[in-house]
């Protein structure tokens, strides 16, 4: 049956699941009322699980090295390509998948690339083809780092949705602490692995990619996209806690995609400032961990045990760090993440020197609780940048505001950590490699300290918005 001529044209619908849904009809206030506190809950439950999961099977290579190298099948070098490999595309994957994730369904998301993941880590367990040269293992590895990269956007994207400018500090914080619960998790399973398949390399591939693809399907149970599709008015009017930024969706929405990243990413100066302050930023943080076995090794006299311990309790004392940076962030510098992360950069500083200076003599357990103590201090910096391009951001570009710092962060700082100090190490010596690092501290002080100066003007307008002085409510682009 034909539609007549003078007939209203319908709306076209979305054909496709994954993208972002639709606003449904509102629920009436009681039911609000019950439901928004447990979808919170649930919701940030998926995430934290989901994104824990993607750590599980990043980049295990480094776990089996050793055996990789006995066996022949790689060289120091080759590991090294691998590992740059994995670290590139994701860099680039995260800032790319970001900008498909903030017009994508977070729900479906996040499990399609962390099941895709746990394929390609199965691919390498159980095709020989794909682990017999080392162009083809890192290949892999550089699709496994691409995948990965689908992972911290839609975690962006429902933090943004469902948390509200001043609890989000804590909430981020709390939710960053996955990765540390991640990192330990693949450790406890590659090592259970090989100790029951007798050092067979491939089992610490497989036995963490079966439990990541439960970990998908646990995550698509939990999670859901943003609180208007569920029939829940948006987190802002919620909690009557309006955005640093908003903007005109329906407008910008009409404008393109391309006209959304220039405007509030690449031609922003707050962002460029945050990109470029996660290149030291990461660069100290791998830097440090990365090379902590080797110096305390080299320079303290340590075992190799004692070198691995400093490796670990960098990463535990970076789980309550990071709480405590987000807990004071919100609480203590009122939503200011500059000035929280100046103040923890500026203890990075001088802890690195310690770390450094103290005397050749020393007793190991200094040196431990001198890492552990720069490790606790850096992580909170690490997400404050993430967290400070979400709320500089409008709701609907946060996500690729966010990837945008982190394709710095890791193309440029992490590779930097890895190749780029290995090389200053050989050539220059420690003290060099040091007074570089903390140098790293104090050009992240200087960018956040130029950041600062727009996070005041948003912080002004948002404290006026929340008191009801500024009818235009906050800051508009």
């Amino acid at each position: 049956m034909s539609r007549s001529p003078d007939a209203p044209a319908r709306p076209r619908r979305r054909s496709t699941w994954l993208a972002a849904p639709p606003p449904a009809p509102r629920l009436a206030p009681e039911e609000v009322r019950r439901r928004y506190p447990r979808l919170r809950l649930q919701v940030f439950l998926g995430i934290f699980v989901g994104y824990a999961g993607f750590y599980l099977i990043r980049n295990n290579v480094p776990l089996i090295s050793a055996l990789l190298i006995d066996e022949g099948r790689v060289s120091t070098v080759g590991l090294g390509l691998i590992s740059n490999a994995v670290l590139i595309s994701y860099g680039l994957s995260k800032f790319v998948m970001a900008i498909v994730s903030d017009r994508s369904n977070a729900r479906y998301f996040l499990p399609i690339g962390l099941a895709l993941s746990a394929l390609a880590n199965l691919a390498l367990a159980f095709v020989p083809a794909l682990s017999a040269t080392v162009a083809a293992f890192a290949t892999v590895m550089f699709l496994n780092g691409w995948v990965q990269g689908m992972g911290w956007p839609p975690c962006g994207r429902t933090l943004v949705h469902w948390f509200s400018t001043s609890e989000r500090g804590i909430k981020t914080a709390i939710w960053n602490v996955s990765h540390n619960v991640g990192g330990f998790g693949v450790g406890a399973l590659a090592a259970a692995a090989l100790h029951l398949t007798g050092n067979d390399w491939t089992a610490a591939f497989w036995l963490p990619a079966l439990v990541a693809l439960v970990v998908a399907v646990v995550s698509l149970v939990l999670l859901r996209d943003r609180p208007e599709s569920e029939g829940l008015p948006p987190v802002e009017e919620y909690r009557d806690d309006p955005p640093k930024v908003s903007a005109d969706e329906a407008a910008e929405a009409a404008a393109g995609v391309w006209h959304v990243v220039k405007t509030h990413v690449l031609l922003n100066r707050a962002m460029l400032l945050l990109a470029l302050a996660n290149v030291f930023v990461y660069a100290l943080r791998y830097g440090i961990l990365n090379w902590t076995p080797v110096y305390l090794s080299q320079e303290r006299g340590a075992s190799l045990g004692g070198g691995i311990a400093g490796f670990s309790v960098f990463e535990l004392a970076g789980i309550a760090g990071t709480v405590l940076c987000g807990w004071l962030s919100d609480r203590v510098f009122r939503g200011n993440r500059s000035l929280t992360g100046i103040a923890f950069m500026l203890a990075v500083a001088v802890m690195t020197a310690v770390y450094w200076l103290k005397p050749t003599d020393a007793p190991l357990w200094m040196s431990l609780v001198t890492v552990a103590t720069i490790g606790g201090l850096i992580y909170g910096p690490v997400m404050l940048i993430g967290l400070q391009a979400l709320d500089m951001s409008p709701r609907h570009v946060a996500g690729t505001a966010a990837g945008y710092t982190g394709l710095f962060g890791y193309v440029l700082g992490a590779t930097l950590a890895s190749t780029g100090i290995g090389l200053m190490i050989d050539r220059w010596g420690w003290d060099v490699t040091f007074g570089f690092l903390i140098g790293c501290c104090l050009a992240t002080v200087a960018l956040l300290v130029a950041v600062n100066r727009d996070e005041k003007r948003l912080l002004a307008r948002h404290a006026a918005a929340t008191s009801g002085a500024d009818p235009e409510a906050p800051a508009t682009r």
